[in-house]
């Protein structure tokens, strides 16, 4: 379905804002994500996920969702509508949007010397470069007993992706990292905790 119909399908009530996580992986996030205070989601497409990680963080929190949103030949995002209108559904902290990559929203974390993040998901560029940049971007910038949790990392019954780049560089990079610890996995999701200094 073309973007511009599935909008206006979308604004008439008759379609769905879309996802590409599971049930289940959205509620391994809502676990992980509950009572944080500083989230970031890098790669928002139409919020869905984003919705829900602002629905359980903390009151006070403040939630970054890095998405750079290219926009169309009618020059408009129809992603970028719909995820501010079901991001904005939920009365709940506060949501600073950035129009970036994940890589330029670490940039602009670092230079603003904001605190580090303690929830960060990673549902971006799917390609082995695009995950090492938004890894060694964010990586650092997350405290001690921090999430990171990371989409289509590895197979899953309903999608056979351990070719693919985000899954070659979690099971070859990622999951080796001594600074970091896995905790969860669900489909396709990978969760993994900073370890305490």
């Amino acid at each position: 379905m073309r973007v511009s119909t599935h909008f206006a399908l979308w604004v008439a009530g008759l379609a769905q804002a879309e996802t590409q996580t599971t049930a289940g992986e959205r509620a391994c996030l809502a676990r992980h994500a509950a009572g944080r205070q500083r989230l970031v989601e890098i790669g928002v497409w139409h919020g869905v996920t984003t919705r829900v990680l602002r629905a359980v963080m903390d009151p006070t929190a403040t939630l970054w969702a890095v998405d750079p949103y290219p926009v169309g030949r009618l020059r408009v995002s129809f992603q970028q509508l719909i995820a501010h209108r079901e991001v904005n559904s939920v009365r709940n902290g506060r949501v600073e949007w950035v129009r970036d990559t994940g890589v330029g929203a670490a940039n602009r974390h670092r230079e603003r010397g904001l605190p580090p993040a303690d929830f960060v998901f990673i549902d971006g560029d799917h390609t082995y470069e695009g995950l090492q940049g938004d890894w060694t971007g964010w990586s650092p910038l997350v405290a001690p007993g921090a999430i990171i949790a990371l989409h289509d990392t590895h197979a899953s019954p309903s999608r056979p992706m351990n070719t693919t780049g985000s899954a070659r560089y979690t099971r070859e990079v990622i999951l080796h990292d001594p600074a970091f610890e896995c905790v969860d996995t669900h489909d396709s999701l990978t969760v993994m905790r900073r370890r305490e200094a």
